[in-house]
């Protein structure tokens, strides 16, 4: 079995259109939400989100690029080109029938799909729809955009697991690369969610913060106050490499992945299970695989996205996987980027191996009085960053319909 690492990243964020802007930003604590500027969102009972600052898709795509492709995929484009840049990687010297993509998206072109139908719907019957419509809405498209834009010719193909789709991604990848299916893999997964269907059906579900009053604490994992989540959009790309690859091209190492776990709940459609029942599961494969126990992992990055059911429910499955270890580190980075939805888990991938590679744990922020069953129990790194020698960090995700993931990191020595 192969030996996996990550060469590249490259990340599209509301907080730092780039891994430089974002890791400071996630540093210093900065929160990317704000009233929604895309469309008029007076009478939704959520009138916020963390949307792209200063993005301009014309700096990294020309303009037949931009009509062609939905958001989603332009924000998988930027994040894959930054990734590729920064695992030096030349494209005209690798096999390319041995490289390829495993993309991510829960919801695909859901902005084009917005804007097309209500254009038809103002007018009178008459369809027209634009060429570029149905490629545009396809959850596959983007990672076949990536691979014909970079010649991959290998493995191709979208993971979809709701909000656990890019951490699927990430870990089919490093099974395949693990197996010897292939050399190299881009992973990750993008999102462009703030339209009028899904902060309306979001709030439908009453799943959304509506303290519209203050939207940049609106996101509060943990913390008693916290009353559901704040919508983001973005993509984070991961380029994963054999370790033997990786040597030959002298790539810069930045983490190796050990283990992976994927499980289901099998409870409902939206919650996760009350005991965390699966996330247990999926973070008990993460250990096993890497050959590891409990008290080997230092960081966790929770999926806490600030729902009232979900925050619980993953503390109980942490404590009863990792005891109760005041040592243990458990933050929540989407208190700052919101949540990505199919693209949250590439972005976290992300974050927790800056935290691998630098001894840094970026903050919850917002969080003032969190679950009192647990409050003394973790580490949750409140308000500000804290410097920590960290060796295996693990990230979680989970998705509607039971879906779970769970990756583990390792520090590359």
């Amino acid at each position: 079995m192969a030996r996996v690492v990550v060469t590249g990243v490259g990340v599209l964020s509301p907080i730092g259109n780039n891994i430089n802007d974002f890791w400071g930003s996630m540093l210093s604590g900065k929160s990317g939400a704000a009233p929604i500027t895309y469309f008029d969102a007076s009478k939704f009972k959520t009138r916020f989100a963390c949307e792209l600052k200063g993005f301009d898709p014309t700096n990294f795509l020309d303009r037949q690029e931009i009509k062609r492709y939905d958001p989603f995929t332009q924000y998988a484009l930027v994040a894959v080109n930054e990734s590729i840049v920064n695992a030096n990687l030349d494209l005209n010297k690798i096999d390319k029938y041995r490289c390829g993509v495993i993309w991510a998206s829960g919801n695909g072109g859901v902005s084009t799909n917005d804007d097309q139908l209500l254009e038809f719907a103002k007018g009178d019957g008459t369809p027209r729809f634009s060429p570029f419509y149905v490629p545009r809405i396809l959850i596959d498209i983007a990672s076949g955009v990536i691979s014909i834009k970079h010649g991959l010719k290998g493995i191709n193909y979208t993971a979809v697991s709701a909000c656990a789709s890019a951490t699927t991604a990430i870990i089919n990848a490093f099974h395949y690369i693990k197996w010897g299916k292939a050399d190299l893999l881009i992973a990750g997964g993008s999102e462009a969610p703030i339209t009028e269907s899904t902060i309306g059906g979001f709030n439908a579900l009453k799943a959304l913060s509506t303290k519209n009053d203050s939207p940049e604490t609106a996101s509060q994992p943990f913390d008693i106050a916290r009353d559901g989540f704040v919508m983001g959009e973005g993509a984070g790309s991961l380029i994963l490499e054999s370790y033997e690859h990786a040597v030959k091209r002298n790539a810069p190492i930045l983490a190796e992945i050990v283990g992976g776990g994927m499980t289901a709940d099998a409870w409902h459609l939206t919650a996760t299970h009350p005991d965390g029942e699966g996330a247990e599961r999926a973070m008990k494969e993460c250990l096993s695989e890497a050959g590891i126990q409990p008290e080997d992992v230092q960081y966790i990055n929770a999926h806490a996205t600030s729902t009232p059911t979900g925050d619980a429910s993953e503390l109980k499955a942490i404590e009863r996987v990792f005891g109760e270890r005041k040592s243990l580190i458990v933050n929540a980075t989407k208190s700052m980027t919101g949540h990505l939805l199919g693209a949250t888990g590439a972005v976290e991938a992300i974050a927790s191996i800056k935290v691998l590679k630098e001894n840094i744990v970026p903050p919850t922020i917002n969080t003032q009085n969190p679950e009192p069953e647990f409050a003394d129990k973790f580490n949750f790194v409140l308000g500000k960053s804290k410097n920590a020698e960290v060796n295996y960090a693990l990230s979680n995700t989970f998705g509607f319909g039971g879906h779970i993931a769970s990756i583990l990191f390792k520090k590359y020595q």
